[in-house]
Formats: structure tokens, C-alpha cells, sequence
């Protein structure tokens, strides 16, 4: 039996306040909403449609991007699917071809939709006719939620010349926020190098000490047993003599940064020496760094006493018992 047109009329989208350079693409709007039974026929009726004039045009009104927004997520453009364009091709019902029969594209309308979902319309609106442009909305976009809700406010009043003023505010704090987080990965990441180059150097060490281990164990071995550790004795000095350098510039480094805040602090002329001094960022950050890095000197210390006390804990102990008997 022949299929029959619908002569129902098509369901309305939500209701919106329409002007009249919007009742073309609206009307598409609708006529894609209607249910998928009708679809075929009403779709025809889109492709002649959306061969009039200033289609493209009429799609810049944000109450035609809410509509297209609404086809989009319900998926109404599949609809199209097994009709043709006006070229006589073939449609497979994507987005991509039902934006093409409005005269426009999809990354386009995409954006539109993204600006509109993310700034609402009356923002929407209020910043278009501001001259706002794609580039700075998709700047704004990418702001923090509680920035971004600022500037709706604003743009929602309509003074471009405040929009514009708290727009470059953020916008540089969000800039100098970003440059911040730069720099802390950038000095993770030169963290990360050195101790990867220690860990290589310490597993050269190892590998040197257990052949010269190994040469010590030989039974063919006739040297006495302090020639033969002899060498382990002064490397372990001067290994010493160096971290007890490193650890005393820390020591240093922790006194010179408290005396230097302190005298920039006393000589600023806001200085209220009854309240609470608090480090300025950059050099909060430095005292992490240093805090960082003594923690770092202590973990490791910390692996070498728990190393050594396994491994020979009670000869140390005995040798201790030995020295003080010896003493008293």
C-alpha cells in the first residue's frame, strides 16, 4: 500500500520569542522535530527551504543555534537518511549534510552551539552585539567556571567598556596562573633528571664496589684486611666530606633567605610588625624547593640506616660495647 503524507501540522520546538528574519531557519528547526513517521515528507520540504536566500544568515540568531541545538541531540538530522540533495545525491543523515542543506558547516554551528551552551543566550547575545568574536569566545571558554561566570554577568548588563576591563583582567591572571604552573612542571621535570642521573651514578657505584667485593672474597687474596679495605675507607670520607658541604649550604641557604625576607619586610613602609608576615609567591616557592630538597637528603638517609643497621647491626652494636669498655 502507498505511503500517505501527514497532513499534521509538525510539533513545536520549546517556545522561543521569534523575530522575522529567523521564520526560514525556524521553521527547519521545527520541521526537523517532528516525529521520525513524518520525517521523510517533512524533509522534503527542508531541502527546498534550505535552498532560499540568506539561510546562512538568519543562522547567526542565537534562537536558530538553541534550535540546532535541539536537532543535534536528538538526532533528528538522521532523518535524511535515503533522500537527496538538490544534486540528485544521496544523503546517509549526518550532521555534516544537514548543516550543508542550511548553507553553513558543522565545526561552525558546532561553535555556536558551544558558545551558546556555555554563555546562555542573553550573554550570548549581549556580547554579539558588543562586537565579541569567535576567537576571544573561544578564549573565554577555555576560562575557570567562576571566571567564566563573571563575565556573563557583566556581558549581561551590556557595558562594553567594564566587559572588556574585568575580560583582560582575568585573562592575564588566568595567563600568569598558567605561566606558574609552567614552571612547577618544568622544575619537576629537572627534578626527575637529577635523580635519574644519581640513581645511574649510585648503580655505577654499586657495580664497582660489588667486583671490588668479589676481589676481596678470592681466597688467593693475601693483602691484610685493612690494605684491603682501605679503599672503601676513604672513598666513604670523602663521599662524607661532600654531603656534609651540601647539607651545610642548605643550612646556609635556610638562614640567608630568613635574615634577607626579614630585612625586605622591616623596610617596606606598609610594615605592621604587630601582624603576621606571609611569604610573597615567588618566594614561598623557593622554601618549597629548599624543603623539598632536605627531604629528599633525609629520605635517603634514612634508606642507608635502615640498609646498614640490617645488615650489620649487631657487629656495630658489639664494636660500640667494645669502644665504650674500652674507654671506661
Amino acid at each position: 500500500m502507498a505511503r500517505t503524507a501527514s497532513t499534521k501540522a509538525p510539533k513545536a520546538a520549546p517556545a522561543v520569542e521569534l523575530h522575522h528574519d529567523d521564520v526560514v531557519p525556524v521553521n527547519v528547526m521545527a520541521i526537523a522535530q517532528a516525529s521520525y513517521g513524518e520525517d521523510r515528507d517533512l524533509l522534503n520540504q527542508l531541502l527546498g527551504q534550505a535552498q532560499m536566500a540568506d539561510a546562512v544568515a538568519k543562522l547567526t540568531a542565537t534562537v536558530a543555534v538553541s534550535k540546532m541545538a535541539y536537532v543535534k541531540e536528538n538526532k533528528l538530522y538522521q532523518a535524511l537518511s535515503g533522500m537527496k540533495d538538490r544534486d540528485g545525491r544521496g544523503l546517509s543523515g549526518t550532521w555534516e549534510e544537514f548543516c550543508k542543506l542550511l548553507g553553513t558547516s558543522a565545526p561552525k554551528v558546532n561553535e555556536d552551539i558551544n558558545n551558546l551552551q556555555s554563555f546562555g543566550e542573553e550573554a550570548l547575545e549581549s556580547m554579539s552585539r558588543m562586537g565579541i568574536g569567535y576567537r576571544e569566545l573561544r578564549q573565554f571558554r577555555k576560562l575557570p567556571d567562576d571566571s567564566k561566570a563573571a563575565l556573563i554577568e557583566v556581558a549581561k548588563i551590556g557595558d562594553k567598556e567594564a566587559f572588556v576591563e574585568l575580560a583582560e583582567e582575568i585573562i592575564a591572571k588566568h595567563a600568569k596562573e598558567k605561566d606558574v604552573l609552567t614552571q612547577r612542571v618544568t622544575e619537576a621535570e629537572a627534578d626527575l633528571d637529577a635523580r635519574a642521573r644519581v640513581l645511574q651514578d649510585k648503580n655505577s657505584k654499586i657495580d664497582r664496589l660489588t667486583e671490588e667485593v668479589a676481589k676481596l672474597a678470592n681466597p688467593l687474596q693475601t693483602l691484610p684486611w685493612d690494605e684491603r679495605v682501605a679503599p672503601f675507607q676513604q672513598e666513604i670520607t670523602q663521599r662524607q666530606a661532600l654531603l656534609d658541604a651540601a647539607l651545610a649550604k642548605h643550612l646556609e641557604a635556610v638562614k640567608a633567605l630568613d635574615a634577607w625576607f626579614t630585612a625586605e619586610a622591616t623596610q617596606s613602609l606598609d610594615h605592621d610588625p604587630e601582624a603576621p608576615w606571609e611569604l610573597p609567591p615567588a618566594v614561598r616557592a623557593v622554601v618549597l624547593h629548599l624543603d623539598d630538597a632536605v627531604n629528599r637528603s633525609a629520605m635517603l638517609v634514612a634508606e642507608v640506616r635502615n640498609e646498614l643497621d640490617k645488615r650489620f647491626g649487631g657487629d656495630i652494636a658489639a664494636a660500640r660495647s667494645n669502644v665504650l669498655r674500652e674507654e671506661a
